[in-house]
């Protein structure tokens, strides 16, 4: 059986972040740190995930489009059994160095190598950006198909009043071919209730210091009863 070519977005997404992985990680070693709001939705995610399995049980949770890591090791000293997964080789190798105790692997949003229904909540903050748009279909699909009934569901992305994009040709001093779209939250949100998924917050904050566009949070969960503690 010949192998499956991956999505050409993914191929230069994936050779992007190679290139400028090393500098990307020294300038955003953890990125939530001078952010508190973003730390609260963290929280609140959390607390989600953590009734999602049944009682005496804690399904894992993956950090999709973990970079050089900082979310994941938030959720696992959260308390969370929570993995990385990366599209970038070099961005999991550097998660691995900076964070020995946890599991970092090379994947795709796109199509996940997991089960149906074993997965407690994806947490997704500013990866969706790098998916275009006939895509992100089929990745709210395997989001779905990989939650457990109840599950939830933490996007982060960039924002405005109408949906963009543009391409970036050089970072850090590297030729790269990066492309980024932003989407307003309602387009995000009829793209989760199409893939099954049910919203229940969104958040809207103005551009920080350095930041261009707002910052868009969607929390949503696959539909299905939760758990209750016995």
């Amino acid at each position: 059986m010949r192998p499956v070519r991956a999505p050409e977005f993914l191929q230069s997404t994936q050779a992007s972040y190679d290139a400028i992985a090393e500098a990307y990680t020294a300038e955003h070693p953890d990125s939530l740190a001078g952010r508190p709001l973003e730390r609260a939705l963290l929280t609140a995610f959390v607390e989600l995930a953590r009734v999602s399995g049944g009682p005496g049980q804690q399904p894992p949770v993956a950090d999709v489009g973990s970079g050089p890591g900082y979310v994941t090791a938030r959720l696992y000293e959260a308390g969370l059994p929570v993995f990385g997964v990366d599209a970038s080789p070099r961005m999991v190798a550097l998660a691995r160095r900076a964070h020995p105790e946890l599991r970092f692997h090379v994947g795709s949003m796109t199509a996940l190598d997991l089960p149906d229904e074993t997965l407690g909540g994806i947490v997704a903050l500013y990866s969706i950006i790098h998916v275009p748009d006939d895509h992100l279909p089929a990745a709210f699909a395997e989001f779905r198909r990989v939650l457990l009934p109840g599950a939830p569901v933490l996007l982060g992305f960039q924002s405005g009043d109408e949906d963009g994009h543009r391409r970036l040709t050089e970072r850090y001093g590297r030729e790269i071919a990066l492309d980024y779209y932003w989407r307003t939250p309602d387009t995000v949100a009829a793209h989760l209730a199409e893939a099954g998924l049910e919203l229940h917050a969104r958040v809207l904050r103005e551009p920080g210091p350095g930041e261009k566009l707002p910052r868009a949070f969607l929390l949503a969960r696959r539909p299905g009863p939760v758990p209750r503690e016995g």
